[in-house]
């Protein structure tokens, strides 16, 4: 009697070429990410119209992580806001940021298994020739001071520091998580640490500490211990520059530290009275001067320097509530993702992400800069991708002699 062997039939090459394109296009995606927000918008419309292909052709419905439903809300919630707003079409139009949360189901189709870890490795490597970039204007081009600061391949220094602190997070994850692929990393780690101390962005030194710090109590608790050694072997090495930047953080009559204390009673004043939609998004510089007080140095501000200051008052505070409940799911799913997986360096990097976007955001409106906002959707999606198995194979599966 003849022996019976199973054969898989492949999948057909169109199925292979549109997987393979929207992997590619994803990597090019957060590749462009640090040079271009016109190319890397116009590699996620590709991005995304691929995906969609993908889940037509499968025959399947989107998914996503559980943060993505406060997500959702929050976008919801927005909308609101964007219709009582004092200017709905200046609102409306603002409200297009919204589709940027599109790359939550699509980094979790596509960017699968090792793929995830893959996307990490390529936002790492543009992120050190982003660091070299910023080293070059600092060295070369004179961007040494306060008017002129290094800004990388992006239109503004504050971008550039958002999302320097991002990559940051993901080379110290992978060194402190890691258990292989760590020597590039290491490399890349001392070129990111000083361009970020050159952007002179303190909500930016600010938010790497809390994220590194939280990464070394998560490893051990006594590597804590290492922070205060390494902040100070800075302070020593640090130029002229660096040193009287951090000295200002803490003198309460510094001008811009005066303005972001007055940003904060502007917020307070425009929630006071309009709690549930706020001003509306991209209406609080139009309305800055109503609300603005005495002692704030800046005639205008285009935001509130803050995070959940500005959503109050753009947006409302039911938004607020909703975007807290947003950071709350997401915190709690990585947390559970980093006790369950065997690796955790990406997970890791997510909890970073988040708590260096909360800390830095409580002196930059870091969430409403799509820049940032879509590397960091990327990062905290790629470790519930990476848990997800490799795309299945579609083949036929017959019994041949």
């Amino acid at each position: 009697m003849r022996s019976v062997h199973a054969v898989t039939i492949p999948q057909t090459a169109g199925a292979v070429d549109l997987d393979a394109t929207a992997r590619w296009c994803l990597f090019a995606f957060v590749a462009s990410l640090q040079f271009s927000i016109a190319i890397a918008q116009a590699l996620l419309a590709v991005t995304l119209l691929l995906w969609v292909a993908m889940l037509v052709r499968d025959r399947t419905r989107p998914a996503a992580p559980r943060f993505f439903t406060p997500l959702l809300g929050y976008a919801g919630a927005t909308l609101v806001a964007a219709a009582f707003s004092f200017d709905p079409l200046v609102s409306i139009t603002d409200s297009k940021q919204l589709l940027l949360f599109l790359i939550v189901p699509a980094v979790y189709h596509i960017a699968r298994g090792e793929d995830a870890t893959r996307v990490a490795g390529v936002i790492i490597s543009i992120g050190a020739v982003s660091a070299v970039i910023g080293l070059i204007q600092y060295g070369v081009l004179h961007y040494d001071n306060l008017g002129q600061r290094p800004q990388g391949a992006l239109s503004h220094y504050m971008t550039y520091s958002g999302l320097l602190m991002l990559v940051l997070c993901a080379v110290v994850a992978r060194l402190v998580f890691g258990s292989r692929d760590r020597v590039w990393p290491a490399l890349v780690l001392p070129a990111l640490v000083v361009a970020l101390a050159l952007t002179l962005s303190r909500n930016g030194w600010i938010g790497a500490c809390v994220a590194v710090g939280l990464m070394f109590i998560l490893k051990d608790l006594r590597l804590t211990a290492l922070l205060p050694v390494i902040l100070a072997a800075l302070f020593v090495v640090a130029p002229g520059g660096i040193v009287n930047r951090l000295q200002s953080t803490f003198n309460a009559q510094d001008p811009a530290n005066q303005d972001r204390f007055a940003m904060l009673e502007i917020g307070a004043r425009i929630i006071w009275e309009r709690p549930m939609t706020g001003v509306g998004p991209n209406m609080v510089s139009p309305v800055y001067e109503q609300y603005r007080p005495d002692y704030a140095v800046n005639p205008t501000n285009p935001h509130l320097h803050n995070v959940p200051m500005q959503i109050g008052a753009e947006r409302g505070l039911p938004a607020l509530a909703i975007w807290i409940w947003f950071v709350g799911v997401l915190s709690g799913t990585l947390v559970r993702q980093f006790r369950q997986q065997h690796d955790r360096v990406l997970a890791a990097t997510g909890l970073a992400a988040v708590v260096a976007m909360l800390a830095a955001g409580l002196f930059e409106y870091n969430f409403g800069d799509s820049e940032f906002l879509m590397l960091f959707l990327v990062l905290v999606t790629l470790p519930f991708a990476a848990h997800r198995d490799a795309r299945p194979g579609r083949g036929i599966r017959l019994s041949v002699p």
